[in-house]
């Protein structure tokens, strides 16, 4: 098992400049033995302590696993201290070598409110296989705290440095340590480096853009968590208008609104009314914003009773889709796009409408109104959400002037952050850089995907980390992306850059990505976004 010690403390642009340009040779070599850097030293900007070294042979995919090359895992900790609260806290992380290396590294990002180092593996829009698999060397931290159960403890919070590294300084911090040992591993530095996760990962990613410019050249960010505060108004007032409507049981709480034959109905009429819009009716709603959904139509009446919604259920659902808005009414939260996914209820999170209720985790509030406006200033006076947010910040010069490319991706059926955020966010941003952005940028909706993978019906595989790494390194735009699925029939769809669509040429396979092309609307100018 090999040990690794580091010591003293650089800015990290002295160091990078310092460091990697000139104690690596840049020759080729064979692959590095794990134990071979045991005693190897080297400056990094906080404290580094290397746990463990150990070799992993490659592995054949098992049931639910992927086929992974050989390679070390180097593990360790940053900053190791005693917090606020007495606990010891440290940034945790874990790198994976692999024995072939492509000469690039990948910052894994995390989920949740982390606490857990996942196996640094990469699988997060990678497609067929994962970022190891491709030849990545990878990282993976729990941003600064261990969990004390599940994804969501927030006891960490109490400590600042803590909260610092969970809101955003261990992207930094991890990274520079992995760069560093990266370098020592294999007798050079990595010639790009990437970022790549999903919520509360994708936030990560937008986050080392925004404030980590010099230290990526690739991001990858998919459903990010920008601003969980806000959207967690939304999901309360998509709950408090379809408990308004629903019935109570015994102890007077709120009974399911939609039967599982009213959701049946919903999705049907959804497709009815706007599944060819993108040329096909194929259980796909690939226009996405495009839908004007009106429930009105399958409103019950004349004494019908069966395959129809009461007025009361078309009323709750035009309220719950519609954007909150505060006393002056200006939008709190847009509104979630009408997609089939609202009303999954298959693996993964639940759609919007799944138990009746709101939000991801199922009946969580049986309030019958919510006070937007005590809400707001709830929101607005948490100092993690201050940390964490990376909603309002749209300057990315520095690092567009590097040649920093990022990609985002959204589920449109996503229950917990809606799509059209991110799209708002995008088009800020468009305006705010001009030209530019556009020539180094792409948002890619993925229809009926939930919470950045699964879905009803979905094209959610696909390969937005080569496709970055292309864009980066060889300037080949990615101007559509080829999306896969194996269920309900194995088939393939393109992603189309935000604001194009996938619509179908009117002849070919529809399970071939060539018999679609990428639509932009008669209305829409060259370069307009919306």
């Amino acid at each position: 098992m090999a040990r690794y010690e580091f010591k003293a403390a650089l800015g990290y642009r002295a160091l990078l400049a310092a460091g990697l340009g000139g104690l690596f040779s840049t020759s080729a070599q064979a692959a590095p033995d794990c134990a071979a850097s045991a005693n190897f030293r080297l400056e990094l900007p906080a404290k580094v302590k290397i746990s463990g070294a150990e070799h992993v042979a490659a592995t054949i995919g098992k049931a639910g696993g992927d086929p992974l090359p050989a390679h070390c895992r180097v593990s360790g900790t940053i900053n190791e201290r005693r917090g606020a609260d007495g606990k010891t806290y440290a940034i945790g992380f874990t790198v994976a070598l692999p024995d072939s290396w492509n000469g690039r590294l990948l910052f894994q990002g995390g989920g949740g409110l982390n606490g857990i180092i996942q196996p640094p593996v990469g699988r997060v829009a990678t497609g067929a296989r994962p970022a190891l698999a491709k030849g990545f060397a990878v990282v993976s931290t729990d941003s600064g705290h261990k969990s004390g159960g599940g994804g969501f403890d927030a006891s960490f919070r109490v400590d600042q440095q803590a909260a610092l590294d969970f809101a955003h300084a261990s992207v930094g911090t991890t990274t520079l340590a992995a760069k560093q040992i990266v370098a020592s591993h294999y007798g050079r530095a990595a010639h790009h480096s990437y970022i790549v996760g999903c919520s509360t990962g994708g936030r990560e990613a937008m986050l080392a853009a925004q404030r980590y410019p010099d230290l990526f050249d690739g991001v990858v960010s998919g459903a990010p968590a920008m601003r969980p505060g806000f959207s967690g108004i939304m999901t309360a007032h998509i709950a408090a208008a379809l408990n308004q409507a629903s019935r109570r049981d015994a102890e007077g709480k709120p009974l399911p609104l939609f039967s599982s034959e009213n959701k049946a109905q919903i999705r049907r009429e959804l497709l009815k009314q706007c599944d060819r819009l993108d040329g096909l009716a194929d259980g796909v709603i690939a226009k996405v914003g495009a839908c004007a959904f009106q429930p009105s139509r399958i409103v019950c009446k004349d004494g019908r009773t069966a395959d129809c919604l009461a007025p009361s259920q078309v009323r709750a659902l035009e309220v719950a889709f519609a954007p909150v808005k505060d006393a002056a009414g200006a939008t709190v939260y847009p509104a979630f796009p009408w997609d089939t996914g609202i009303v999954a209820s298959g693996s993964g999170i639940p759609g919007i409408l799944t138990n009746g209720q709101a939000g991801p985790l199922g009946p969580s509030s049986a309030a019958t109104s919510i006070d937007v406006e005590a809400r707001l200033r709830a929101v607005r006076s948490d100092a993690m959400q201050a940390l964490t947010e990376t909603y309002t910040w749209t300057n990315l010069s520095t690092f567009f002037d590097r040649g920093g490319k990022i990609v985002w991706y959204h589920g449109v059926s996503d229950p917990w952050f809606s799509a059209m955020d991110t799209q708002d966010y995008y088009e800020r941003a468009a305006a705010d850089n001009g030209p530019r952005f556009l020539g180094s940028s792409r948002l890619f909706m993925v229809p009926g995907a939930g919470h950045c993978e699964g879905g009803d019906n979905t094209f959610d595989q696909f390969d937005l980390l080569s496709a970055v790494v292309e864009w980066t390194e060889k300037g080949i735009a990615p101007d559509r992306v080829t999306a896969t699925r194996l269920s309900p029939g194995k088939g393939e769809r393109p992603l189309c850059p935000f604001p194009s669509y996938p619509f179908y040429r009117g002849t070919g396979d529809p399970m071939r990505e060539d018999s679609f092309e990428c639509r932009k609307d008669a209305t829409t100018k060259p370069g307009q976004l919306s």
